[in-house]
């Protein structure tokens, strides 16, 4: 089909002349409400599907949606042809394009005996992806549609036309990252806020799955790992094909292969029953559509994310734990080459992977990249070890007991830092950024994208200057830009951890939990909820050393002290970020509100929750029941604010975007809190069911779609 139709395009511009224009260096074309774009059939599904996008762009901008056609003849000429580089005919083809992925913007000019000479906006790449980028890109550099449009909602100037030089030629090289794209990681919100219908066998609806693979392809990404404990046939894995990504598995799905849905009565031993392992990953390996692309992930984890050594009590020590993993990955190889014989390779090392990856405990086979884990932090920690040809995963935010899930923690200054490193090395293979959620932390998601796409650029703005000016108005960039550098100095240094581990707003519920559980003697409660691998007693002492009797109380007055010394900082922020609203135009406030007030009143009244807590426990400890009880109901004016931010938050479409906070679990704090008063009344009350954080819970919402199907070893 391709080739007919490139045959009947030679013939209609045979017919023409391409004239020896002499264009004036100053002449102009203009692109208005009446524009056409073309895209020929023989073009690939996902380019028609930008091009679709293209025309929603346009009608934003100028009022009026274009027209799609698919063929030169009896139009005219087309104002925009959108099309691979192969595929164009010799008059409108790009000369200059090489390199996977890239593209190219241009204005040509072509004309007939009788005909005046029109002009042709070229949307061109030299393979599909480098096509979908220039689409986007044009929308992006001459219409002013933000890539990140559906989650920041800034909509772009609408005016009758937009002009463009008559010479216009720019030329867009490959990506510095081969691979690049997110992981929608832990999707608790996206999956409260936007479910999906029983007919879609999805967690998350499909129309919001399709915006998240818009989201990737604006931002020039080219894979994603579309959910957390998946199946490899499921129909969002499906669609981010029909978009045009690869699919790649993140660590704890080697092939795919969804281990949180295990059958029960099947040995999960890859020691005495590799046969059933290795039948299983065939099963995930085979589900994937034929004509899916993957990258495929190989290593060996345990049950949910873990180490195998956790799962399986067989393994001995690292090195024993290194080999096996090895083998593991070998055996993988060997599945998806019996499938694909063109396969590509990660292994992604994380957490204890990163430590066999350190000591050479792990035999890497030929063929397979080396992916480097972040600490959930952004700091990656591969003891300068990273070398080129290598990867990164990359955590912009992370479900965790200390970590974000709802707001930003991660400094762009370290963000660009980290991965400016990996592109010095020459490890610029593979990027998977975790973004979770998305819409929390949207601004460094785009800085960590434009820098797998372009590295760093040290003659440009700083990120923070564009991105105000971009969302808020060039009058509030000084200002915004001052907040966010005082939020990320706001963030507190963990006690014991580095000085880049800072507090997350997982941290203040996590920890308040923890002190109400171990003073009301409830641990045992707390194993019977799922999360026994981090009983309270466990989540404190690590940091404060309140597992002991003997050092309880010191601990309670160094979370205390460090709260307290926290609520000023807080407190300063806030009113900075309330004055640096009135720069902001009054059609982006509602955003303003989303991605900054709200995302600082959630840990600055998340820190004063925890400051209340630990101060009404040590008073309860010492006696002072009735001022204990006092102290902790302020905390419930804490817990009011944090809620009515969230509420502001939650404008237009986003309405319930915070129903499906399982994983923070806010409101889960604030039901131990009243049942700690009840406690205070009366010590001998029987609590509620537990009202404990626990990611059990979380997933028990996130995985409802999947029923009672189970990973196939058959």
């Amino acid at each position: 089909m391709k080739t007919l139709y490139f045959v009947a395009h030679a013939a209609i511009f045979a017919a023409l002349e391409a004239c020896s224009l002499s264009v004036s260096a100053q002449a102009q074309v203009a692109i208005g409400s009446n524009a056409t774009i073309l895209v020929t059939p023989d073009q690939a599904a996902p380019i028609a599907e930008a091009a679709r996008d293209l025309a929603a762009d346009m009608l934003k901008v100028f009022g009026r949606r274009p027209r799609i056609v698919s063929q030169y003849k009896g139009i005219g000429y087309p104002n925009i042809v959108v099309g691979e580089q192969s595929t164009l005919p010799p008059q409108l083809r790009p000369t200059d394009l090489v390199g996977p992925e890239s593209f190219s913007i241009s204005v040509r000019w072509v004309a007939n005996k009788k005909s005046r000479p029109a002009p042709v906006v070229v949307l061109a790449g030299t393979d599909v992806r480098g096509t979908i980028y220039a689409v986007y890109h044009f929308s992006e550099q001459f219409l002013g549609v933000d890539p990140m449009y559906y989650w920041t909602d800034r909509e772009p100037t609408k005016t009758e036309k937009i002009v463009l030089e008559s010479t216009l030629n720019l030329s867009f090289p490959s990506p510095i990252f081969r691979y690049r794209g997110l992981f929608i990681n832990d999707e608790d919100l996206l999956t409260g806020w936007s479910p999906g219908a029983p007919h879609e066998r999805t967690g998350i609806a499909l129309a919001t799955w399709n915006k998240v693979f818009e989201t990737i392809l604006r931002l020039k990404g080219n894979i994603v790992a579309p959910g957390t404990w998946i199946f490899p046939d499921e129909e969002q894995v499906r669609l981010a094909g029909r978009r045009g990504l690869v699919i790649t598995q993140h660590h704890a799905t080697p092939l795919g292969m969804n281990v949180a849905r295990w059958p029960s009565n099947v040995p999960y031993s890859y020691v005495k029953n590799p046969e059933i392992l290795r039948q299983a990953w065939r099963n995930a390996a085979n589900s994937y559509a034929p004509g899916q692309e993957v990258l495929w992930t190989v290593g060996l984890r345990g049950l949910s994310d873990m180490s195998y050594a956790d799962t399986d009590q067989s393994v001995g020590d690292d090195r024993a734990l290194g080999s096996l993993v090895s083998r593991a990955m070998a055996d993988q190889m060997a599945v998806v080459r019996s499938l694909r014989s063109n396969a590509e390779f990660i292994t992604l090392f994380w957490d204890e992977g990163v430590h066999l990856a350190q000591n050479g405990f792990l035999s890497i086979p030929s063929g397979v990249t080396r992916v480097w884990g972040d600490d959930g932090y952004g700091n990656l920690p591969d003891s300068s070890q990273v070398r080129r040809g290598d990867g990164v995963y990359y955590h912009v935010a992370v479900e965790s007991l200390f970590a974000n899930q709802l707001t930003e923690m991660v400094p762009v200054e370290r963000v660009e830092a980290q991965l400016g490193r990996y592109i010095d090395a020459g490890a610029t293979m593979y990027l998977l950024l975790n973004t979770s959620d998305i819409r929390p932390v949207v601004m460094t998601t785009t800085a960590a994208m434009n820098v797998a796409w372009r590295g760093n650029d040290s003659s440009r703005l700083g990120f923070y200057d564009t991105w105000s000016s971009k969302q808020f108005g060039p009058r509030a960039t000084h200002d915004v830009t001052a907040v966010y550098k005082e939020y990320f100095a706001a963030l507190t240094p963990m006690p014991t951890e580095p000085s880049w581990h800072e507090y997350g707003d997982n941290y203040y519920h996590t920890v308040a939990r923890a002190l109400l559980l171990i003073y009301m003697d409830s641990a045992p409660i707390y194993a019977l909820s799922g999360q026994g691998d981090w009983p309270p007693s466990a989540v404190l002492n690590e940091y404060y050393d309140i597992e002991d009797p003997d050092s309880a109380a010191e601990g309670l007055k160094t979370v205390i002290r460090r709260c307290e010394d926290e609520l000023p900082r807080w407190d300063k922020l806030w009113k900075h970020a309330q004055e640096a609203q009135v720069a902001v135009l009054p059609e982006r406030r509602p955003f303003y509100q989303a991605q900054v007030l709200t995302m600082i009143q959630i840990n600055r009244e998340s820190n004063r929750i925890l400051y209340l807590v630990a101060t009404a426990i040590e008073k309860a400890r010492e006696g002072r029941t009735r001022e204990a009880r006092e102290t902790a109901k302020q905390a419930f004016a804490a817990f009011d604010e944090i809620s009515k931010a969230q509420r502001s938050a939650e404008y237009g479409k986003w309405k319930n975007w915070y129903r499906g906070d399982w994983l923070v679990g806010i409101e889960r704090t604030r039901q131990l809190l009243q049942e700690f008063l009840r406690y205070l009344d009366d010590p001998f009350v029987q609590t509620s069911p537990p009202v404990i954080w626990s990611d059990r819970e979380a997933y028990q919402h996130i995985l409802k779609y999947q029923g009672s199907r189970r990973v196939d070893v058959r």
